[in-house]
C-alpha cells in the first residue's frame, strides 16, 4: 500500500463552508473515493486554509486522483464546493491537490 500526502489551499474566508461541506460529505462522494482505491484517508486543515491530506492506496497518485475527479458525483461535488478552494488560473481541479514527497515513515 502507497502512502500519500498532499496539499491544497482553501480560501481563507471560506474555511468555515469547506469545514461544513466536509462534516456532510456525499455519500457518493465517499463512494467514489474507496471505488478508486483511497483509502484511511484524512483531512487536515490549519487556520491559514492550509489543508494536508492523507490516504493510502495500491494506484499512484496520479491514478487514483484521475479516477475519483472522472466520477460524476465527484465532478457535482467539485461544482459545489470548487469556489471555497484556491485554483490557478486556467488550472483544473487536479492542479489544486499538490503531492508532498514523503521524506520518513514510522510503524
Amino acid at each position: 500500500m502507497r502512502r500519500v500526502g498532499f496539499q491544497m489551499q482553501v480560501k481563507k474566508d471560506r474555511i468555515e463552508e469547506y469545514k461544513e461541506a466536509h462534516r456532510n460529505v456525499w455519500p457518493e462522494v465517499c463512494a467514489a473515493l474507496t471505488r478508486h482505491g483511497w483509502h484511511r484517508y484524512s483531512l487536515f486543515i490549519n487556520e491559514d486554509g492550509l489543508v494536508f491530506g492523507y490516504f493510502e492506496t495500491e494506484a499512484d497518485f496520479a491514478a487514483a486522483l484521475a479516477g475519483f475527479l472522472a466520477e460524476e458525483a465527484t465532478q457535482r461535488w467539485g461544482e459545489a464546493c470548487g469556489d471555497l478552494v484556491d485554483i490557478p488560473a486556467g488550472g483544473s481541479p487536479a492542479d489544486v491537490l499538490i503531492e508532498l514527497e514523503e521524506v520518513f515513515h514510522l510503524d
